[in-house]
């Protein structure tokens, strides 16, 4: 009897263990199951995250729903467990031994899952990047600022820097800039309020139009980099050598680099002219004023022209000074186009030298129109260059008058008629 009851024993504490354990495992699947389901992938949250917090009821209330589906069945489940658990216990009790049944989550645990689940549920659902948005929060949607290690190019760093944003707007061409060396990592490393603004107010006190600024970052970068201290000093030598301000302004917005130069380089180059040519102080800053370029440029073009005019030319050491003082644009000429204009006045129109010297104006026009000018002048049987003779016609009227006032007044022919000689040269 003893022997049968022990039996009826084990054979029933096998059949409960293996019950319970296909419960509980059921119980894990299904927990599983449902996390599962609610999982939200790696790339959807960053997604998300990078989207920013938009609400979602329609897919949290959807989530909560499911969620509570399988936490209902779970607790049914697990209740009706419990009774057939305690009734084996009871049938199965002996004097020998009491098995208990296993370890179960209970109501309260579940209930304490469902709440985390469906807090973390109600997180995620409120970075749902499929809810349309409005246009409000769209507008509200940033993404971060990187500035790039490395480019080619200051495009890239333009809507990420203010410096170059502002110099933009000044109308400076950055792509000119970043075509010369080293200038894109200088304009990156200045701060616009502490390093560009000063300057600007600088040129603004000066006299500086703002509409010249771009024209004057684009060509001299390097301004921006220039002490105050020493751009002061500068302009206080230029109203020191009796320049007015507003011809100091007129010289720096035509001549960029004048207040990078030293004091010492301004003085020289100032000295350089009044001796070389001979000239007053009145007579030299006039042709620096009209040409400020001279006291920036480099010397040897001016040295070259001023010996090209004197040995190969043939003009005196006065008529240079004159032609100078008239043209100052003669001194930096291209050497062949001012030998082959002078050739062609002395030359082929047979023009003396005072004559030209009285209307140096000549050597800055264009040789094509110098050319065909005369040429119809020659073929009407008009081109008299003689003062002392009848029908002179003068060099500055030849060569600056329009098309039409030189057809009628000087050729006396009409303007087809110039046009169609034109053709044939």
């Amino acid at each position: 009897m003893a022997s049968t009851c022990a039996q009826l024993c084990l054979r029933c504490r096998g059949l409960l263990c293996s019950k319970t354990l296909t419960s509980t495992g059921q119980y894990y699947a299904q927990v599983r199951h449902c996390n599962t389901v609610t999982k939200v992938p790696t790339k959807i949250s960053n997604r998300l995250f990078m989207w920013g917090n938009h609400t979602a009821p329609q897919t949290r209330l959807r989530w909560k729903q499911h969620m509570c589906y399988y936490s209902d069945l779970t607790v049914k489940y697990l209740t009706s467990e419990a009774k057939e658990g305690k009734h084996t216990e009871d049938v199965v009790r002996t004097d020998v031994a009491v098995y208990p049944a296993p370890l179960l989550p209970t109501r309260d645990d579940v209930s304490t899952t469902e709440n985390q689940v469906s807090l973390d549920l109600d997180a995620v659902a409120e970075l749902s990047a499929l809810e349309e948005i409005t246009d409000e929060e769209a507008v509200g949607i940033s993404s971060p600022s990187v500035m790039p290690l490395a480019s080619t190019s200051l495009r890239d760093y333009v809507d990420k820097s203010e410096t170059l944003t502002k110099l933009v707007q000044l109308g400076v061409d950055l792509w000119k800039l970043e075509q010369r060396p080293h200038v894109g990592s200088m304009l990156l490393k200045l701060d616009f309020s502490k390093d560009v603004a000063p300057r600007l107010l600088f040129l603004k006190e000066v006299g500086v139009e703002d509409s010249r600024f771009g024209y004057i970052i684009t060509r001299n970068p390097f301004i921006l980099t220039e002490s105050l201290e020493n751009l002061q000093t500068r302009v206080n030598y230029l109203k020191s050598k009796k320049f007015s301000s507003e011809t100091i302004a007129s010289m720096v917005s035509r001549a960029p680099y004048l207040l990078n130069f030293s004091v010492k380089r301004l003085d020289n180059r100032l000295g350089f002219y009044q001796q070389q040519l001979s000239l007053s102080t009145s007579n030299t800053r006039n042709i620096v004023a009209r040409l400020p370029r001279l006291l920036c440029g480099s010397l040897e073009p001016v040295k070259e022209n001023l010996k090209v005019c004197e040995i190969e030319l043939g003009f005196k050491a006065n008529e240079i000074q004159h032609i100078v003082i008239t043209v100052p644009k003669v001194l930096t000429a291209n050497k062949r186009k001012l030998t082959q204009i002078f050739d062609f006045l002395h030359n082929t129109m047979k023009v003396p030298h005072h004559l030209i010297t009285k209307f140096p104006q000549v050597l800055n026009t264009k040789y094509l129109r110098l050319r065909e000018r005369h040429c119809f002048l020659e073929y009407l049987g008009k081109a008299q260059y003689d003062p002392a003779l009848p029908n002179y016609i003068s060099l500055d009227r030849l060569v600056f008058l329009p098309d039409e006032t030189f057809c009628t007044d000087l050729a006396l022919a009409t303007l087809e008629d110039y046009y169609l000689f034109q053709k044939t040269l």
